[in-house]
C-alpha cells in the first residue's frame, strides 16, 4: 500500500497535518514536565555510551584541528538529523505507527521492507558492540582493579548479556527506574572527570598542523564515529509515538524541543569528555587504547596511577554501556519485529505477534552472546558498518522522504536539509574506506 494524503483532525476549524501544524501554528512556547524529562534522560542515556567510550580514541588520533571541526559540526548534525527522523513519524495519521510502519505507508510494501531492514541493521550491530564492550570492561576490571582471575569468557559474557536483557524484558517501568538510577550519577561523574583530567593533559602531542589531505582524511574517518556516538535514533521513533499520544497535534513541536535539549546536554558532556580524555592520553595512549579494544575510561583507569580512578573509570564504562544498551534494545526489537511483519504479514495473513517478539528477542540475545565471545574490533565495526548504516537511516532517509512525500512538503527548501544530506553522504562513504585493504 502506497501513501495517500488524508486530512488529520481539525483544530480551530482548519484541516491540517501534523507537519503543517508544526510549521505554521504559533501559540506560544510549550511547557516542560516530568514526562519530557524522562524522555530526555532516555535519549541521553541511549547515545552517551558510545560517545564517552570510543569517540575520544577515534576523534583524538587526528590531532586538535579535526577535533575542533568535529566539535563545531556535531551539534547541528545531531539536532537536524533526529528532528528529520521524528518528523517522518509524526506526520502519519495513526498515533501508534512507528518508523517501520511509516516507511511502508510512505514508500510502499517493497521499499518499506528494505527500509525496515536497514533500520534494523543500523541498530542491531550496536547491541553486539555493547555486548563486546561490557565483557571487555568487566574482564579488565577483574584483572587490573580487583586482582582476580577472570571467569571463562563464554560464561562471563553470557551472564552480562542475560542481565542486561532481563532488565529490558521485565518491562518499561523497571527500565525507567534503572535508567533514572544510572544516568544522573553518570552525568555527575562525567562532569567531575572532565575537570579532574585537566592537570594530566599532554598538549605537546597535538600541536602539529596537518596538511589539507590529512585533515580531510581524519574528518572522513571520524564522522561515521561521530554519527554513531551521537545517535539516539533507536529511541527517537518510540519517543515520537509516545508524544503523539500525549500531545496530539503538538507532538512535532514537543519532539523538536526534547531533541534540541538532548543534543545540547549530550554535546556539552560528550565533547567535553572527548577533549579532556584525548588530551590526557596523548597520541600514544590513544593508539594503545585502540589496540586494547577497551573503552577509553577503562584504559585511563589502567594508565593513570590513581586509586579512585581505577574504580570510577570501569564504573562509568559499565553504567554508560548499560544505559546505551537499554536504549538501543528498543530500536533493535522494533526493527526486527517490523522486518518480519512487513516481509511476511499483510495480504490477509495474520502473524502471532507474541511469538515474533520472543523470536526476535532470542535472536538478539544469542547473537550478542556469540559476538561477546568472539571479541571483534569495536572501532572497526563502528567505522565500517554501524556509523555508515546509521547515517543512511538517520540522515539520508528523512531527507529523501521530505523531498518525495507530499505530506512532508512544508519541510522542504530548508538550508538544514542540505547540511544533513551532505553530512549523511560523507558518513555513508566511510563504509567504502572501511572496505579498502
Amino acid at each position: 500500500m502506497s501513501w495517500s494524503r488524508e486530512e488529520f483532525p481539525t483544530e480551530g476549524g482548519t484541516a491540517v497535518t501534523p507537519a503543517e501544524f508544526e510549521m505554521h501554528r504559533n501559540d506560544g512556547k510549550l511547557g516542560w514536565n516530568r514526562f519530557d524529562t524522562s524522555w530526555l534522560i532516555s535519549l541521553f542515556g541511549t547515545a552517551v555510551g558510545a560517545g564517552i567510550l570510543f569517540l575520544p580514541i577515534n576523534a583524538g588520533e587526528g590531532g586538535v584541528y579535526p577535533l575542533i571541526i568535529a566539535t563545531i559540526l556535531i551539534g547541528p548534525m545531531t539536532y537536524f538529523a533526529h528532528r528529520g527522523l521524528s518528523r517522518m513519524v509524526v506526520a502519519v495519521r495513526e498515533p501508534t505507527s512507528d518508523i517501520t510502519e511509516v516507511s511502508r505507508q510512505y514508500f510502499g510494501r517493497r521499499a518499506g521492507i528494505f527500509i525496515t531492514i536497514m533500520y534494523f541493521l543500523s541498530i542491531y550491530p550496536i547491541i553486539l558492540i555493547y555486548a563486546v564492550s561490557m565483557t571487555n570492561t568487566v574482564e579488565s576490571l577483574m584483572i587490573h582493579q580487583l586482582d582476580v582471575a577472570p571467569w571463562p569468557r563464554w560464561l562471563l559474557s553470557m551472564i552480562l548479556v542475560l542481565l542486561m536483557s532481563a532488565v529490558m524484558i521485565a518491562g518499561p517501568k523497571l527500565v525507567s527506574i534503572v535508567t533514572g538510577w544510572i544516568v544522573y550519577p553518570l552525568i555527575a561523574a562525567l562532569g567531575f572527570l572532565i575537570v579532574w583530567l585537566i592537570p594530566h593533559w599532554k598538549l605537546e602531542g597535538f600541536g602539529h598542523v596537518p596538511d589539507p589531505g590529512s585533515l580531510l582524511m581524519s574528518l572522513w574517518t571520524v564522522i561515521p564515529v561521530l554519527v554513531f556516538a551521537f545517535s539516539f535514533a533507536a529511541a527517537t521513533s518510540q519517543l515520537t509515538v509516545s508524544l503523539k499520544s500525549a500531545y496530539r497535534l503538538r507532538a512535532g513541536m514537543k519532539a523538536t524541543q526534547i531533541i534540541k535539549w538532548t543534543t545540547v546536554i549530550l554535546t556539552i558532556f560528550t565533547m567535553g569528555f572527548v577533549w579532556s580524555a584525548a588530551l590526557a592520553l596523548g597520541p600514544d595512549g590513544l593508539a594503545e587504547a585502540r589496540a586494547a579494544n577497551l573503552p577509553v575510561v577503562s584504559y585511563l583507569a589502567n594508565d593513570l596511577d590513581q586509586p579512585f580512578l581505577q574504580l570510577l573509570g570501569p564504573a562509568i564504562s559499565i553504567v554508560a554501556i548499560a544505559s546505551s544498551f537499554f536504549g538501543h534494545w528498543l530500536g533493535a526489537i522494533e526493527g526486527g519485529i517490523g522486518t518480519i511483519n512487513n516481509t511476511f504479514g499483510g495480504r490477509g495473513r495474520t502473524l502471532n505477534q507474541k511469538y515474533i517478539r520472543y523470536g526476535v528477542i532470542g535472536f538478539v540475545v544469542l547473537t550478542a552472546w556469540i559476538a561477546a565471545i568472539l571479541n571483534p574490533s569495536v572501532l572497526g565495526l563502528i567505522e565500517s558498518l554501524s556509523g555508515p548504516v546509521i547515517a543512511m537511516v538517520l540522515y539520508l532517509l528523512p531527507m529523501y522522504a521530505i523531498h518525495k512525500v507530499k505530506v512532508l512538503e512544508p519541510y522542504r527548501r530548508l538550508a538544514s536539509n542540505v547540511f544533513v544530506t551532505i553530512a549523511g553522504i560523507v558518513a555513508v562513504s566511510g563504509i567504502i574506506f572501511g572496505l579498502l585493504p
